[in-house]
């Protein structure tokens, strides 16, 4: 969902629905510089958008209705604990807003699967919360929000490819990006993202994977692929190595892990191979999320 900017006077959207898709994402590289004095890393990582989508409906209720949502996926807390149900809380109080909302979710991203589906819905609900009452919170103001409940939550206003620095929240949107046709594993097992950091042993003083190398060789993975988390993450699920050399092993041109983990994506020549990989991947890895999805939001 595109932020667009419109004039005229705010209004009360009383009873008006939105319904809007999530993407999820994916970490093409991602670099871990320095820990930061406030306790985060400084990174630098490519973040490509996907096909892969969870459906929000944002609707505005009565004023004093409070925030309700609705959620179709029994691990996903319904409270305060959801970064949808937080951006909803403070896009109303940046607004000086005292209506309800009612957010409904249907989940396709997987939970904790390093795909960014918890950052991508809050920052679907500011926006989708930002065009129902036309433009009421400014847009600087609107990205301030969205650093406050997460560093990718920022990259999911705009949701195109961009290479993330500092903490994730400066972006740098490239010019293209190929439409990379993927097939995505995910293992049965959560990855505390926090555990993977405070593990992570430092070795870069700055970025060695070039946003320019990108737009000017898309496809020379050995140029561009690299999770430094991965070292962390695999010691302890030694089923995302497996299932990355699987990928490389049945057509994938390349093979990575995305953000703290564990999902594991491979990046195939076409739609047909990703898709017949799927098929394989289904009947070997049983209990595990098999899905193939694109990069989307790019111009080539």
């Amino acid at each position: 969902m595109s932020h667009r900017r419109g004039a005229g006077p705010a209004r009360e959207p009383d009873g008006s629905v939105l319904i809007f898709r999530a993407p999820a994402k994916i970490n093409l590289w991602l670099e871990v510089i320095a820990k930061r004095e406030d306790g985060y890393h400084d990174i630098s990582s490519l973040m490509l958008p996907i096909s892969i989508y969870d459906r929000i409906s944002v609707g505005v209720r009565p004023e004093g209705a409070g925030i309700t949502l609705a959620c179709d996926t029994a691990e996903i807390p319904c409270d305060e604990r959801n970064l949808a149900w937080r951006a909803a809380r403070m896009y109303l109080e940046s607004g000086s807003i005292t209506a309800g909302v009612e957010l409904g979710m249907q989940k396709r991203i997987p939970w904790g699967a390093g795909l960014g589906g918890g950052s991508s819905d809050a920052a679907g609900v500011l926006t989708a919360l930002d065009r129902l009452y036309e433009n009421r919170v400014p847009r600087a103001e609107l990205d301030s929000l969205a650093l406050k409940l997460g560093a990718d939550v920022p990259f999911f206003l705009d949701s195109r490819p961009a290479l993330a620095t500092g903490i994730g929240e400066r972006l740098r949107f490239a010019q293209k990006a190929p439409a990379y046709s993927l097939l995505l594993i995910k293992p049965p097992v959560c990855v505390p993202t926090g555990w993977v950091y405070q593990n992570l042993k430092l070795t870069k003083s700055e970025a060695q994977i070039k946003l320019a190398s990108f737009e000017e060789n898309p496809f020379e993975f050995g140029d561009l692929l690299g999770n430094d988390l991965e070292s962390v993450t695999v010691c302890r699920y030694p089923v995302i190595a497996e299932i990355k050399r699987w990928l490389l092993e049945n057509g994938a041109l390349a093979a990575s892990m995305s953000g703290s983990g564990p999902t594991v994506f491979g990046i195939f020549k076409t739609a047909r191979s990703a898709s017949d990989a799927a098929g394989l991947a289904s009947t070997h890895w049983l209990d595990c999320w098999v899905q193939t999805a694109q990069v989307i939001g790019g111009n080539k």
